[in-house]
């Protein structure tokens, strides 16, 4: 009868507040496995029986120390999940809902951008070829489980150096999502166009093959010629000088402001362009 009356009681906000402490918690959790921190929780969850105990069983001494140490535990808790809270904070921040609140999303994109750009324009005056699969709203979960997961902030040296002759990774392709370099060496299906199949090198069959399974972005580097492309619906745009192809990927990234007319009708006869010649 008492937990009908209690259901009958639970109001919509009841349950709503529920399911915020809920997910709340959840989510302190999932941030603290496999840490020290969730080790600690542990042992906070010790001193809160010590003083349930203590009260129980009229242990005044002990009572006092753990009330005591109960009245600051904000304090306690800051001081001794520092870490953690911050990563949880800078998390909540990365959500692309806060961001778009703060205006912080462009920036972000923009940065991204500008760090894809410097390292293709480093390996192709190497002619070191590479592959860079960039993730927009298809997921791309099951090309990064083929691969070597990282988990890496994008950088134009850690790109760099996951191409480079000597490296394992070197053949394969590396899968960006959001800000992060979620995988390297993955493969990727290559494209059913055969008669494109005909004329195009591997990396750049690879290219076109997954940009016609999702919308990603794809960014190849030839190592015969050193020539940056960009992979997109299916279609490939090559030949693109360093500012060109800074400004298409932010356009397909959605970095920067629409190109003027002009500018809108060189790109979209560039995008059209499909290239017959042997990568």
């Amino acid at each position: 009868m008492v937990v009908l009356d209690v259901l009958r009681g639970l109001r919509i906000r009841d349950l709503v507040d529920i399911g915020i402490v809920a997910f709340v918690l959840y989510r302190v959790f999932v941030v603290f496995k496999g840490t020290v921190a969730f080790q600690m929780l542990g042992g906070l969850g010790l001193l809160m029986l010590a003083r349930f105990l203590s009260h129980e069983a009229d242990l005044h001494s002990l009572s006092f120390i753990l009330d005591n140490f109960w009245a600051y535990w904000v304090i306690a808790l800051i001081v001794l999940f520092q870490p953690e809270l911050r990563r949880t904070l800078a998390q909540a921040g990365q959500n692309r809902l806060v961001q778009r609140v703060f205006g912080q999303a462009a920036t972000a994109r923009e940065l991204l951008v500008e760090e894809l750009a410097r390292v293709a324009d480093s390996l192709a005056g190497k002619r070191i070829g590479a592959l860079i699969v960039v993730e927009r709203s298809a997921g791309l979960g099951s090309y990064t489980e083929l691969g070597v997961p990282m988990e890496a902030v994008v950088s134009a040296e850690l790109l760099g150096s996951i191409f480079q002759p000597g490296s394992p990774l070197h053949d394969g392709a590396a899968i960006v999502q959001r800000d992060r370099i979620s995988a390297a060496g993955c493969f990727l299906p290559l494209s059913r166009d055969l008669q494109l199949a005909r004329t195009l090198g591997t990396r750049h069959r690879a290219a076109l093959g997954i940009s016609e399974e999702t919308d990603a972005v794809v960014i190849v580097v030839s190592e015969e010629t050193g020539a940056v492309s960009l992979a997109v619906d299916g279609a490939i745009e090559r030949g693109l000088d360093p500012n060109r192809f800074r400004i298409r990927l932010g356009e397909l990234l959605g970095a920067r402001r629409e190109a003027p007319v002009g500018a809108r009708s060189l790109l979209a006869g560039v995008r059209r362009l499909t290239v017959r010649e042997k990568a």
